[in-house]
């Protein structure tokens, strides 16, 4: 099943306390979004991927509109991915339970 299944990420908005997110990337406010937004978009990737893969395994070879029919499995596979949190939640919380690697590519300097 999905490895992102059992996050603690928040599946609903919530207020987090933005310095407290801003001191685990050196207290600065750009590199934590452009660090929260590069992990969100490989979780998505990575989501849609594992989604599209699933659904692959339901799918037909004919394109006769006549032969498609609303399949119950894939229906609940979409349905949970629409139910578990989003990557933008998934990547604070990495980031706030210290899972986030990342370092600078122009500096011997590594982080995470």
């Amino acid at each position: 099943m999905s490895k992102f299944k059992n996050t603690a990420a928040e599946k609903s908005t919530v207020t987090r306390d933005a310095n407290k997110l801003f001191e685990k990337v050196d207290g600065n406010l750009f590199e934590t979004i452009v660090l929260l937004s590069k992990r969100s978009n490989q979780v998505s990737k990575e989501m849609k991927e594992e989604l599209s893969q699933k659904l692959e395994e339901f799918s037909s070879n004919t394109d006769n509109l006549e032969e498609v029919f609303e399949n119950r499995e894939q229906i609940e596979i979409s349905k949970h991915y629409e139910r578990m949190a989003k990557p933008q939640s998934i990547a604070i919380q990495e980031l706030v339970d210290g899972e986030v690697y990342w370092r600078y590519p122009d500096t011997e300097e590594n982080n995470g």
